[in-house]
């Protein structure tokens, strides 16, 4: 197949952990055999501070990392009909403008061949339900939903007339174990501090424990307010800045744990979708402690990764996990497992090839087919 993707941004990971997966599944589209060309506007909010922050030179690797895929930048003079030539399968993230998405829609609803799906990874379905409501998805094929709730959502408010729930998962090229870096940090959080989604929690599940355990510990992140950065230097953690997504498996590798610490809405209106950085930390082999969320999708087994109901508990946790070496090293290798059988960007992209030939095959568009992580 020819895939033509549109995302927000491919060669910026600023703020916008979803290229990790967006770069991951499309490495391995590339590895099954296709085609793979992504645009991305010159001017997407992502690409423009990792500029301003770091300069271009910050950008630069990304062609060198994912070989055989071709990266289009676009401006407001794009050809749609010769971006989509020859297109087979075409992917538009939820964070293109509601014009990207209406011009491929409408070129899909005029008799363009290709399969169109809309791919939707992020909790706006109901924190700002108003922003999803003004895309145009009648004449998509599809959308991608990255957790089972979210897909039931998309169903119920009409839509779209047909769903699929397809997790997010580590692009295991990138992230992996690195046995000779010497762990030289008790706990890591690579994450961005953002706009008081989860201040309070950041507070009760890694702030407050790291001080209270007089732990060393290192962050990694943007958007981080000068109160946020008074509050974790308080606590004698360290402050690494923006941390590009291929130099996470290094911070990973230093470290003897790290926590996952969720936004509020994945928490209370979209259970059982975790952050990517739950996949990713697995597959690096870093024992991990999560705050509270529900797998309601069996997504990790038991074992694959600790849970702490409480700042408390979250402080006997990581006791117990950079003391107990035993419990460590079956923790590291239970969340290892687990990623390599069920929750790779291989395993999506052979998903998604699943999906497309379905919507090619079914004779009813209106009766929706369901993926749940790897195990479809």
């Amino acid at each position: 197949m020819k895939c033509v993707l549109f995302y927000h941004a491919f060669t910026s990971c600023w703020n916008n952990g979803n290229a990790h997966f967006l770069r991951g599944y499309a490495r391995e589209l590339h590895a099954l055999g296709h085609e793979v060309v992504v645009f991305e506007p010159v001017d997407g909010w992502s690409r423009l501070n990792a500029i301003r922050e770091s300069g271009s030179q910050a950008l630069q690797d990304i062609g060198r990392l994912f070989p055989g895929i071709s990266i289009r930048r676009y401006d407001a003079s794009l050809d749609f009909d010769e971006a989509l030539d020859g297109a087979d399968l075409v992917v538009v993230h939820e964070w293109n403008s509601p014009d990207v998405i209406g011009q491929i829609g409408y070129r899909r609803a005029h008799g363009a061949p290709f399969t169109l799906l809309f791919h939707d990874t992020h909790h706006r379905a109901v924190t700002a339900p108003d922003e999803l409501a003004q895309f145009d998805l009648d004449a998509f094929d599809g959308v991608l939903a990255f957790g089972e709730v979210l897909r039931q959502i998309y169903m119920n408010l009409g839509w779209a007339d047909r769903a699929y729930t397809w997790h997010e998962a580590a692009d295991t090229t990138m992230y992996h174990p690195l046995p000779h870096i010497e762990r030289n940090d008790d706990l890591v959080w690579i994450g961005n501090w953002g706009d008081g989604e989860r201040s309070t929690e950041l507070n009760e599940f890694l702030v407050e424990p790291v001080a209270e355990l007089k732990l060393s510990a290192s962050v990694y992140g943007v958007r981080y307010s000068d109160a946020a950065l008074q509050t974790i230097q308080a606590a004698g953690i360290r402050y690494g800045g923006w941390l590009l997504a291929h130099w996470a498996s290094v911070a990973f590798a230093g470290a003897r744990a790290t926590v996952h610490v969720p936004r509020g809405p994945y928490v209370r209106s979209l259970p059982g979708i975790p952050t990517i950085r739950v996949f990713e930390a697995l597959a690096c082999g870093i024992p991990l402690i999560s705050a509270p969320w529900s797998d309601v999708e069996g997504l990790f087994p038991d074992g694959a990764y600790l849970q702490a109901a409480s700042g408390e508990e979250m402080k006997r946790a990581l006791r117990s996990v950079l003391d107990d070496r035993e419990m460590s090293a079956a923790m590291l290798a239970a969340g290892l497992r687990t990623i390599r059988e069920r929750h790779t960007c291989r395993h999506r992209a052979q998903q998604l090839v699943g999906i497309v030939e379905a919507i090619r095959t079914s004779a009813d568009s209106s009766r929706p087919l369901r993926y749940i992580g790897a195990s479809a």
